[in-house]
């Protein structure tokens, strides 16, 4: 299970720099700030005059992908944190014999 939640860790990591930089590569309104300075323009030259609906699509697209891997991850940390309490409880009990009874000395 542990190995499962690394690679969803990973792949929330991706996506998480994929959703900053998709969102900083959105031209603003008024075509100035942070958008137009990390290539605002050149999503025009790569899209289209299409630019809008792609960007905003892939945001959409990356914001859904983000929060169902965070849901993901927050359900399988639960299910890793009380499978491993009740396995540490289930352990089998120990089992002592009782000694042997001392030989006797004639």
């Amino acid at each position: 299970m542990s190995i499962l939640i690394g690679i969803f860790t990973f792949v929330l990591i991706i996506v998480s720099v994929f959703l900053i930089l998709v969102v900083l590569a959105q031209k603003a309104k008024n075509d100035g700030g942070v958008g137009a300075a990390l290539g605002g323009g050149m999503t025009e030259a790569a899209f289209g005059a299409d630019t809008g609906n792609v960007l905003s699509k892939a945001t959409i697209n990356a914001a859904i992908a983000f929060f169902v891997l965070s849901f993901a991850l927050y359900l399988g940390h639960i299910y890793q944190r009380t499978h491993a309490t009740a396995a540490a409880n289930d352990a089998l009990p120990t089992i002592s014999l009782p000694a042997a009874p001392a030989p006797q000395n004639p």
